[in-house]
């Protein structure tokens, strides 16, 4: 105990530079995300390219990668300043929008095929057919999977510790220079961590109870 609230400033600094990497990252990875995953199943063949281009390229490119492109790349392109933590921010974004906008995919594949030409038959164009009618169906069917998504974005907001970000994966560093032992203090980060993404389940088991019942 004498780790974590002898030092209670650099855990306190670090997660919540976790915890603003996370929701934010969460906020534009979902909006960005379901645009993606509407491209996907456009009847447009052009707008489903853009869509499969989007997902593969991003997807199969390491998430340190795409960090080390924005913190060291972007900043030589003489375009305007950005802090490394909201280039952290658009790096996690992105590339968690991949995977929202296949697990969306997936949910608007369970969706019978039926509501959507009985919306086309009221005369709703494709735009309102998937707001309205498909993409909300499709997100109560994926609630388990969309949210082991977001679990992973919580994971994967420590590698930008390795770009100038003081976050939860930085904490070891500062104990360290502090002359506080390692292990511990990463022993304190793995259970913050775990009480976060039980959290999250509980969260998860509400929206599932919730929606289930308006089904």
């Amino acid at each position: 105990m004498d780790t974590l609230f002898n030092n209670l400033d650099v855990f306190t600094e670090g997660f919540k530079n976790t915890l603003i990497l996370f929701f934010c990252s969460a906020v534009i990875a979902l909006v960005l995300g379901s645009i993606v995953g509407a491209f996907r199943v456009s009847p447009v063949s052009s707008m489903r390219a853009v869509g499969t281009f989007y997902v593969n390229t991003i997807r199969n490119t390491p998430l340190t990668l795409l960090m080390f492109f924005f913190a060291f790349g972007y900043p030589k392109l003489q375009l305007p300043e950005i802090s490394y933590m909201n280039l952290a921010i658009i790096a996690l974004s992105i590339y968690t929008a991949t995977y929202v906008a296949e697990t969306l995919r997936s949910g608007i594949n369970t969706v019978p095929v039926g509501q959507a030409e009985a919306a086309r038959a009221i005369g709703l164009p494709f735009g309102k057919t998937m707001t309205l009618v498909i993409v909300p169906q499709a997100f109560r069917a994926v609630i388990p999977p969309m949210m082991s998504v977001f679990i992973a974005l919580l994971k994967n907001t420590t590698v930008a510790a390795g770009f100038s970000v003081m976050e939860a994966g930085a904490i070891k560093n500062y104990l360290s220079e502090r002359g506080e032992p390692a292990i511990v203090g990463l022993l304190w980060v793995a259970l913050i961590f775990i009480l976060l993404v039980s959290l999250l389940s509980l969260w998860q088991r509400k929206l599932e109870s919730k929606w289930k019942v308006a089904r």
